[in-house]
């Protein structure tokens, strides 16, 4: 993890470096997503708004961290990492203390998209910046980072959760907003603008483009919106388990049951939640890893179709509690690569100059997946989730299908046409400086 030096010579600073910062950022601002459910029947004991209006909270801010993200990747694009970041820490913090003291629903939305904005300030630059650094790595870096967003929940969901038994859900948002946001504002002092070491060059088993589209032109592909579509379909699954893991296992019964794992007695959820982290983060650098060498569509369609089992398994079996665990685990263990698996594939195909800007808007399909999730509350109505599960399972099965066998031929076609542009282009730049 020495430095290297730059295409033109000069020192760069060290990028792996780099990388854990932005994996530790991403980390901290991960509650903001991964924890939410831990407070969502506390929250409807106390101030009974029913639960589809509280789940419409999360649905704004995973609207609001999505759908702005091009505008902030353009800001890291133009102004750098540090700035870009040290915003969102602001901004996330105030979103939890603005939580804490939420006594009408206003409140709670007004402070999901502050929140928002914070944590896609975070998200966007931390996975820009890897993709930028890393060409040579690029499933893998960007699946290290998106690692820090799903399994970094996994530590602080049972203080999290303990503080909320002990203290109410009201001191668990202030206490933990506040210390995050301090957190990651000092880590963005650290953050560089990305330099590419002498050398480095894409995977070699990985299609990769040598044009740089503008967010502009990537929208006028068909190859954008058709994994545009997939993203969507897959994302939408893995938001639901996400917001209603809490609500499922109150239906089921099994929510408060003791659970005795490594030494450690638990709650169900709270042992679930914890694990299903740890799950979610580990298949983000472990399938960009994988898909560096055989290809990212192949990876997306082994996991696209194990997470549509996996969730039909969780409705077959899962009123037992250990196979609630268990299914649940594996549901996050397939949904998570797609936050490693898209922004590579967004690179691949459409460069790395405008890579921030790029997979920003690829990332907005997570907000209108968000969309969703209030739909999962009314199809659920009355406890049955087999609807949800059935729904779910379907497409998410089927984006693992068409990946494989539209997606891949689609995305090849286009990055051999647009790497012949660039090749006549460099002939005649090569012959006009000769003459």
């Amino acid at each position: 993890m020495t430095a290297a030096t730059s295409a033109a010579g000069a020192r760069v600073p060290n990028r792996w470096l780099q990388l854990i910062i932005g994996i530790l950022c991403m980390a901290l601002v991960a509650n903001l997503q991964y924890a939410w459910t831990l407070f969502v029947s506390p929250m409807e004991a106390k101030n009974h708004w029913g639960l589809p209006a509280i789940q419409l909270a999360f649905s704004i801010f995973i609207v609001v961290e999505t759908w702005l993200v091009p505008i902030e990747g353009w800001a890291v694009d133009k102004f750098g990492p540090r700035p870009v970041v040290a915003f969102g820490a602001i901004m996330a913090g105030i979103g939890w203390v603005m939580n804490s003291y939420a006594a009408n629903l206003e409140v709670l939305y007004a402070a999901a998209v502050i929140s928002g904005i914070g944590a896609g300030c975070v998200y966007g630059t931390c996975v820009g910046n890897a993709l930028k650094w890393f060409p040579d790595k690029r499933g893998l870096a960007a699946g290290l980072t998106a690692a820090g967003f799903g399994a970094g929940a996994a530590v602080t969901v049972i203080p999290i959760g303990n503080m909320i038994q002990s203290s109410g859900y009201e001191h668990a948002f202030l206490f933990f907003g506040i210390a995050q946001g301090a957190i990651i504002f000092i880590l963005a002092m650290f953050l560089l603008r990305p330099v590419v070491p002498t050398g480095v060059r894409p995977a070699a088993k990985v299609v990769a483009t040598k044009a740089n589209y503008t967010p502009g032109q990537m929208l006028k592909t068909p190859v954008f919106w058709l994994t545009y579509v997939l993203f969507v379909a897959v994302a939408a699954g893995g938001l639901m388990a996400t917001a209603q893991i809490g609500p499922i296992a109150k239906d089921y019964g099994i929510a408060k049951m003791p659970i005795t794992m490594l030494g450690m007695t638990l709650p169900l959820l709270t042992m679930t939640l914890s694990i299903d982290n740890l799950c979610n983060g580990f298949t983000r650098p472990l399938c960009g890893f994988i898909s560096d060498r055989i290809g990212r569509e192949n990876v997306m369609m082994i996991v696209f179709v194990g997470e549509g089992l996996s969730m039909l398994g969780l409705m077959k079996w899962g009123h037992d509690p250990m196979l609630f665990m268990t299914f649940a685990a594996l549901t996050f263990l397939f949904w998570g690569e797609i936050f490693s698996i898209f922004p590579a594939i967004v690179a691949d195909t459409f460069g790395v100059k405008n890579a921030a800007g790029n997979a920003g808007t690829m990332y907005t399909a997570k907000g209108t997946a968000a969309l969703l999730v209030p739909l999962a509350s009314l199809l659920a109505k009355g406890g049955n989730w087999d609807r949800v599960f059935i729904v779910g399972a379907i497409i998410t099965i089927a984006a693992g299908i068409a990946a494989r066998f539209i997606l891949a031929p689609m995305r090849r076609r286009l990055i051999e046409h647009s790497n012949g542009l660039v090749e006549k282009e460099e002939r005649m730049n090569a012959r006009e400086y000769a003459a």
